[in-house]
Order: structure tokens, then C-alpha cells, then sequence
């Protein structure tokens, strides 16, 4: 069977809240992620917080290339005091909705079961504010959510999250160039090679692993006994974004002519994907047999987008 592109619910805020930023205009969110570059890689942070998305890679550091490949640009404001991003905040909103990130989700209470800090970040679009409370659209699953401020200027210092700078916000979101949706998806490939070979400085915990070796040494993390917290991450985070992450790299790649490659992250997709009902179910052997074919899946698309392939 061939790829088939995905259309669907999941974790996706960035992509989600930079298309609600771009409006009438806004490629979708497929060649917004591919632009991003959070397909191109996988990496155990630590030796053991698995993502599917580029060693060294945070949302941070794919926003510049991807405006770039998109054709936007916009304005970024960060620190400070929390009353100084306040204010700062409330005179931005009188232009218009602001994107927001990153920010605790813990601390985001109108969301079930968040009463306090899960080092999970995310990305939200306020769109009013007054003294008592924040409204605005979650990408989550909550469009027109209120939230008392206090929440969201604590999720909004960032500071149990392991990147990003506090009170961080974009504002006047321009096109600067019409670009048509294959030519961003071409102008992104340079990029996408340089994560897959994970070259350059990385600030890295010790232990940290990328690619195949992250992909190899996961396997034997969960073949050892998957803990309650990996074994969570995994399939209530990790698995889902990392399968639509995949697909959405296959579906892009396969329109902007590059066949070998969406072919390989076509099968990404579906090993990624294929993890969730083992690791719901405990069929931990299987799951890290998956992890061991998709290792060396990495070096192949490198090999393939470097061919134009």
C-alpha cells in the first residue's frame, strides 16, 4: 500500500497556531510542520525523554527557517518581568490576536486534569485579556478558552520547560512573499538535511542520542521494562505527533517530487504509528522491534533528500 496523507485530531500546536496567525493565507499545516523541520529525526534527550523530531531540535529553533520557507515574517518580544510582558501583551492585542509560546501546560486549567506543572510545553493564540482573565484559542482542542490570568502568566514564564525564554510572544505576522506550497516544501529540504545529519553545536544533556542510536537505545529502554512515566509520554505524546509528523513528510515530499524520500517517511508513518497498541498493551518486544527497523530509516532519508530522491 502506498502512503496515504492523514487529516485528523492530535498534538500539533505549533503547526496549528501558526496557521491560525497566517488566517485566509495559511498553507496547511502539513508543509507548515515539513517547513518547521520537526519530521528530520528523533532524539532520547537525556538517555530517556524520546521525541520523534530533530536531535538538538526545539520549536524555537525552526521559526526563522520556516518564515523564511514560507514567505512570513513577524516580530518576537521576550523576558522581562511578568508586569512588563503584561503590558506589553495587552498593547499587542489592541492590533490583533498574538501567538503565544512556549508555555507550561500544566498550568493551562481549562484543560481536564491540569492542576500544575508536567514540563510539556505548547503554543496558543491569546486573543483578549483583562485584569482577571485571558481568552483564547488552545489549538489543544479549545477554541474562545478563558483562563484566569494568574494561570496563564505562570504556564507563560516557561520556567519548568527545558527551552524556551519566559513571556516569549510574535506579533504583526506579514507575508512577505507569495510562495506557492511545493516551492516551500523545496526551500525547506537544505534544512531538513542538516537535522538529519545532526550536525553543529547542540546543547545536549549527557546521555542524549540521536537517530538511530536514539531509536536502538530506546528499544532496550522499554525491552528493560517500560516505566509508567515513558511508557505515558509515549503514548499519550511522543507516538501520535511523531506518526503525523512522519506522513505529513511523506504527503510533502511525494507532491514537491522527491519519491525515494516520501517513500522512506512514508514508512517513518507507519513504524512510528505502529507503536501505539503495543505499548497500550504491553507488548513491549514488539514495540522495540518497530524501534529497531525505523533506526536506520534516518540515514536513508538523509541519503535520499541529498539525491534529490
Amino acid at each position: 500500500m502506498t502512503h496515504f496523507a492523514y487529516t485528523g485530531s492530535g498534538p500539533y500546536c505549533y503547526a496549528n497556531s501558526f496557521a491560525m496567525m497566517f488566517g485566509a493565507d495559511a498553507p496547511s499545516t502539513a508543509v507548515i510542520e515539513v517547513a518547521i523541520g520537526g519530521p528530520f529525526g528523533m532524539q532520547l534527550i537525556g538517555g530517556s525523554l524520546p521525541f520523534f523530531d530533530p536531535y538538538g531540535w526545539d520549536p524555537e529553533k525552526g521559526f526563522e527557517d520556516a518564515l523564511a520557507a514560507l514567505g512570513w515574517t513577524s516580530d518576537v518580544t521576550q523576558g522581562g518581568e511578568a508586569e512588563e510582558a503584561l503590558a506589553r501583551l495587552k498593547e499587542a492585542l489592541a492590533a490583533g490576536p498574538v501567538w503565544i509560546g512556549p508555555v507550561e501546560m500544566g498550568h493551562l486549567r481549562h484543560q481536564p486534569r491540569m492542576r500544575g506543572p508536567i514540563k510539556a510545553d505548547h503554543y496558543v493564540v491569546a486573543l483578549e485579556v483583562d485584569d482577571e482573565s485571558i481568552l483564547m484559542h488552545d489549538p489543544q482542542g479549545y477554541p474562545y478558552a478563558r483562563l484566569p490570568l494568574a494561570d496563564f502568566m505562570a504556564a507563560w514564564s516557561a520556567r519548568t520547560l527545558i527551552y524556551g525564554t519566559p513571556y516569549t510572544m510574535r506579533t504583526a505576522f506579514r507575508r512577505i512573499a507569495d510562495i506557492a506550497d511545493v516551492d516551500m516544501i523545496k526551500a525547506s529540504i537544505p534544512s531538513a538535511i542538516r537535522w538529519l545529519a545532526m550536525t553543529g553545536e547542540h546543547d545536549m544533556p549527557a546521555g542524549s542520542s540521536g537517530n538511530a542510536a536514539a531509536a536502538e537505545a530506546l528499544a532496550r529502554l522499554i525491552e528493560r521494562g517500560c516505566e509508567d512515566d515513558l511508557r505515558g509520554h509515549m503514548i499519550h505524546f511522543a507516538v501520535r505527533t511523531g506518526a503525523r509528523r512522519a506522513a505529513d513528510a511523506a504527503t510533502c515530499l511525494e507532491r514537491a517530487g522527491y519519491t525515494e524520500a516520501a517513500r522512506i517517511a512514508g514508512k517513518q508513518a507507519r513504524l512510528i504509528g505502529s507503536l501505539q497498541y503495543p505499548l497500550i498493551v504491553g507488548k513491549d518486544v514488539e514495540a522495540a522491534a518497530s524501534l529497531r527497523e525505523l533506526a536506520p530509516t534516518y540515514d536513508m532519508l538523509r541519503a535520499a533528500l541529498e539525491s534529490r530522491g
